[in-house]
């Protein structure tokens, strides 16, 4: 019964339904210009190289903080300041998904590339905007249900922009998945119609000045400039194995000979599934051990997850082989998302949340989009074998920082507490 009173909770609340469909909004256009986009590359025959460095298009996710205060400063003439923004974004993000139809990587990749872009800087303003909403909707006691909820939403998006767009790729023409996918995305128009109006509260800043700068002050003030640098850095480097990897899955995987729809149905039931159970054990075990530890004991899970890709490259191709290297990758990512959200967290101040985790996890999107973009150039120059070793390499500089900024007896819950309570 206790299982079931969130989604019952769910399908009767209006607010909750809204949340959970414009998740799903918000989630839909990641992988059309990432792990999809990559795909079709790769079936047009595009260079590996130019694929690894496609990743670059997700730049507006990284640097999204420097236009946000626009979205607090600014009403748009309809719905208000957040749901309005949301439907300019989403209009917007429905004829540019549409537009990728008429591409042809083979033959005119620059277009695609802009066609791309435009999707990131449209999905990126939907996510702050989204993010928005959701804080201004929600009564505090919501606040867990609510983010759930909507982290729900998104992973389903995922799951069809993912791995049903890889399995309709096998029957359907690229051009007509991507018509399909842009459909979807009326989903998230009619929602934002429908969504209750968040009560507002406060007014939108007067100075562009107070909402970028204050909260940067703030960070280098209460963690001093060297602490804090090497927080940063940490943010940076965490994942940058991982993200590696996920780089280059798709393409590697397509080059030893698994079939779009293999990965796609794989990667979309039992890796969605060891997914969410490694997110939800994730939590269970950051409560009993707290998120020093977490980041420590999910962090090297993590990088020793990267060997199953490695063992792909020397055993015969079957797709149990698939199944266990996909699933341990996803049950780590979703292990360590958990604990290093809950890092991301104890580093902001109550005061400026918002502004500093839109900076801090731009910082851990620039480790995946930026740092990882050569990857596709680095496994033609050593071959896929080495490339899956060297990814844990990459692992090190991040694990060999957690010393400093998230000592093992160290309670980083207590600190932020500290911090809140000023």
């Amino acid at each position: 019964m206790k299982v079931t009173q969130p989604l019952v909770k769910i399908l009767r609340s209006r607010k909750m339904a809204s949340l959970l469909l414009l998740g799903f909004a918000s989630g839909l256009p990641l992988f059309l210009t990432s792990r999809t986009l990559q795909a079709w590359m790769k079936d047009a025959q595009v260079d590996l190289g130019v694929i690894g460095w496609f990743s670059l298009i997700g730049l507006p996710y990284t640097l999204k903080f420097l236009w946000s205060p626009l979205l607090d400063r600014f009403v748009p003439p309809i719905l208000g300041r957040r749901r309005g923004w949301l439907l300019l974004t989403q209009v917007g993000l429905l004829v540019a998904i549409a537009a990728m139809s008429l591409q042809h990587p083979q033959q005119a990749l620059q277009l695609v590339a802009v066609n791309a872009m435009l999707i990131a800087l449209l999905s990126a303003t939907q996510d702050i905007a989204g993010d928005a909403y959701r804080t201004d909707v929600l009564e505090p006691q919501e606040l867990g249900i609510g983010a759930s909820t909507w982290v729900l939403g998104y992973r389903v998006a995922i799951l069809v922009s993912g791995s049903l767009a890889l399995i309709l790729a096998d029957y359907l023409p690229w051009p007509t998945v991507y018509l399909l996918m842009a459909a979807l995305m009326a989903v998230g128009l009619v929602t934002t119609l429908w969504a209750p109006e968040p009560i507002v509260q406060g007014h939108p800043p007067k100075s562009l000045m107070d909402a970028v700068y204050l909260p940067f002050k703030e960070f280098f003030q209460r963690l001093g400039i060297r602490a804090a640098i090497l927080v940063l850095l940490f943010i940076l480097l965490f994942k940058l194995g991982d993200a590696l990897v996920g780089n280059m899955a798709t393409p590697f995987l397509l080059d030893v000979g698994y079939s779009k729809t293999e990965i796609g149905a794989i990667q979309g039931t039992f890796g969605f599934l060891a997914t969410t159970v490694g997110v939800v054990g994730g939590g269970v075990v950051l409560t009993k051990i707290g998120i020093a530890r977490s980041l420590w004991v999910f962090g090297i899970l993590q990088a020793l997850s990267n060997l199953g890709y490695f063992s792909l490259t020397l055993l015969p191709k079957n797709s149990l082989w698939l199944l266990l290297a996909i699933n341990l990758e996803n049950l780590c990512a979703g292990l360590v998302t958990a604990g290093f959200v809950a890092y991301l967290m104890s580093q902001c101040n109550h005061d400026f949340t918002a502004t500093q985790y839109a900076l801090l996890s731009s910082l851990m999107a620039a480790g995946g989009i930026i740092l990882a973009a050569p990857a596709g150039d680095l496994a033609k120059a050593v071959g896929w074998s080495v490339f899956f070793l060297l990814t844990l390499v990459a692992a090190l500089p991040g694990l060999l920082l957690l010393p400093v900024v998230a000592p093992w007896n160290s309670r980083l819950e207590a600190a932020t507490e500290s911090q809140n309570n000023r």
